[in-house]
Order: structure tokens, then sequence, then C-alpha cells
């Protein structure tokens, strides 16, 4: 794993932010790898830990921990999809099954470990999330970091194709 002058600038940076206790630069650190890499190789975790004079344990057990921090990589759109209650009312679990068709992905291998599925041409991946915080406007979901509110099953080929025009 290589990290780049610019992100291990920030990384040093965003550690600085916590001098009393590096420990806990641990989830900033891990956040600022995942946004430059899209997911947290499996060579981030020892290095994660000697940056901050932790063992490995320690790191691995927050990359585990939170459903957030992603332990393979992403298709080049990563779908995440609202699964608590105001969209599931509203259509989530419907609203995944259609993703998945028209992205061509299979998600019978996921479980809480392995969360993401990505399709055979890695241009999408899939994921449940909690959450997103527009309960009103359900099913929602997030295309990398654009939001998108009211997305029924029957808009779920139409979404798609708007990244697929972008590529």
């Amino acid at each position: 794993m290589t990290i780049p002058p610019e992100l291990l600038a920030r990384i040093d940076e965003a550690i600085t932010h916590y001098p009393v206790s590096k420990r806990s630069a641990v989830l900033p650190v891990l956040h600022l790898l995942q946004h430059h890499f899209g997911f947290i190789q499996e060579e981030a975790i020892p290095w994660v830990a000697q940056k901050l004079g932790l063992e490995n344990i320690q790191v691995a057990e927050v990359v585990t921990f939170y459903p957030g921090f992603r332990q393979s990589a992403p298709g080049k759109y990563h779908i995440r999809v609202c699964r608590t209650l105001s969209c599931a009312m509203a259509g989530s679990a419907e609203l995944m099954e259609k993703l998945c068709e028209h992205a061509g992905i299979d998600r019978s291998h996921t479980d809480h470990h392995h969360p993401i599925a990505v399709s055979k041409d890695g241009k999408f991946s899939i994921e449940f999330a909690e959450c997103l915080a527009s309960c009103g406007f359900g099913p929602v979901c997030m295309v990398n970091d654009d939001f998108h509110e009211a997305i029924t099953p029957e808009k779920a080929a139409a979404l798609l194709d708007r990244y697929r025009a972008k590529a």
C-alpha cells in the first residue's frame, strides 16, 4: 500500500487533533484511507497500527465493528440503499432488488461482514445502509456521494442509466 504524500500530510494533520491519545485518531485516519482508496485494504490495518503506536488488533476491531468501513473494493459507482423503517415501508427492499437486477449484481453471497456486492463489470456495487436521514422522502439511496430521494423501484433503471452515461 503506497500512501501518496498529500494523503500522508492529511493523515498527519488529523492525528494532531488527538494529542492525548493517538488511539482516538483511528476513526479519522481510517476514513481518510477509505475515502482515498475506496475501501480499507488489508495492509492498511498494520500501517495504521504502526502509525498510531497501537496493536494491529486494536485497528482491526474498529474496521470490523463499523459497517461504514468497506473491507473489499466497491464498484466505480457505489450504491447505498437505506433500509431503516420509513424507507423499508416505502419500498427499499424492492428498490434494492430492481437496482441489482438492472446492474447485474448478485447479492446472494453478502452477509454482515461482507455486505457489498459488485457487478461483474465492476461498474456498480451495492449495499444496504442504515438511516440516510431523509425519512420523509423514501426510499432514498446514495450513489457515491450523490443523494437521491424518492427512488421507487420503477425509477431504478433510469437512475443507473444516469451513471452509465457518465462513464
